[in-house]
């Protein structure tokens, strides 16, 4: 056992959280032409007064047609910045850090929001060509079907992060996260079942890594030293053949020697219908082998809700961060209910101390 709790703080870098809770990045489907609103500052504000230690925006794009969907938040151009600054300074008003994740959504791209369908949108009606993708493999029978990349289009895409990420150090955020997990487009260059790739970036396991390496190299030069960085990886594609964990803790190994201050450890979404044994805390495993196999910072997601269960984690040293989705959007307010209940109660707000009792 730890002395170390979930409202221990943690220093990484020039940055300290006040407590181990983090937001997971979620998307909203609700930015026009990437521009963050007054849903966003609502959303993630809200959660910053609610106690969180950190908080990461929804997956933003670094290209245009990088959006999962066309109502996705953005980052690819210089106005989109003015509108980031207000998320940034909001959340750090509010006690937590402001961080973001930086994404391209590669063969994924150009579909519905879920409350309209989630089904490809064709060009005609507002879609565009999901060219990006590093073979022409597509995601799913309904899925159009990507064109292999090109060495010039790789290289623009590395820099279309660097500058995304440029853009969201002048926004104010102090955690980048690059995305690199849900079958989006480094992690299609990771696993073998969507990259079959005969030139460097494909074929062995150095080469499937080398992309993702690529771009966090690119962005570390322009990411300051005292500023964490994060990767997001699905840990295991819960296929045969595909990327898995002890591939994730080969990756792990060599992020951490370039500069990568944590792994956010998440699964899937590279192949439709596989078998997954969801359950509490079901990813919280990879996790942990990952921090225990390499000494790797990593965050735990997926499906923890209690108190005493994301205490525990953090307790007995399986992850360093544990990262709430769906439970922070059923309570922004979490971070506080579970304090008290632990007996590591942070002050409320004093706008709302009168319900602290």
């Amino acid at each position: 056992m730890s002395d170390t709790h979930l409202f221990s703080p943690l220093r990484m870098r020039g940055v300290e959280l006040r407590n181990r809770i983090g937001v997971s990045p979620m998307c909203q489907y609700s930015s026009r032409d990437g521009f963050a609103n007054d849903w966003h500052y609502t959303h993630l504000g809200s959660r910053a007064v609610g106690g969180a230690g950190l908080i990461i925006t929804e997956a933003t794009a670094v290209t245009a047609d990088g959006r999962i969907t066309p109502d996705d938040l953005g980052i690819w151009s210089d106005e989109h910045v003015e509108g980031l600054t207000r998320c940034a300074r909001l959340i750090a008003e509010h006690g937590a850090v402001p961080g973001i994740q930086l994404a391209h959504a590669g063969r994924k791209a150009s579909t519905a929001s879920p409350w309209k369908g989630g089904k490809t949108v064709p060009v005609e009606e507002g879609g565009w060509e999901t060219v990006w993708a590093p073979s022409a493999i597509q995601f799913g029978r309904s899925s159009k079907v990507p064109r292999e990349m090109g060495a010039s289009e790789i290289r623009d895409v590395i820099q279309a992060f660097v500058d995304g990420a440029t853009r969201a150090l002048r926004a104010g955020f102090k955690v980048a996260e690059i995305h690199a997990a849900h079958g989006y487009l480094l992690h299609t260059f990771l696993s073998p079942l969507s990259n079959q790739r005969t030139d460097e970036y494909g074929g062995s396991f150095e080469n499937r890594i080398r992309m993702v390496l690529d771009v966090v190299d690119a962005v570390r030069a322009v990411w300051p030293e005292d500023l964490p960085l994060f990767v997001r990886i699905s840990a295991t594609d819960w296929a045969d053949g595909g990327w898995d964990l002890e591939q994730s803790v080969r990756l792990s190994e060599v992020l951490r020697q370039r500069g990568v201050d944590l792994v956010d450890c998440s699964t899937g979404g590279l192949v439709p219908g596989v078998q997954i044994p969801v359950g509490p805390g079901y990813q919280t495993e990879f996790a942990t082998a990952i921090r225990t196999q390499t000494g790797m910072p990593t965050a735990a997601v997926g499906m923890i809700t209690a108190p005493d269960q994301a205490d525990a984690i953090i307790r007995e040293g399986r992850a360093d961060v544990v990262l709430l989705a769906r439970e922070m959007l059923r309570d922004p307010y979490w971070p506080l209910r579970a304090g008290k209940a632990l007996g590591h109660a942070a002050p409320w707000p004093v706008q709302y101390e009168r319900a602290a009792d």
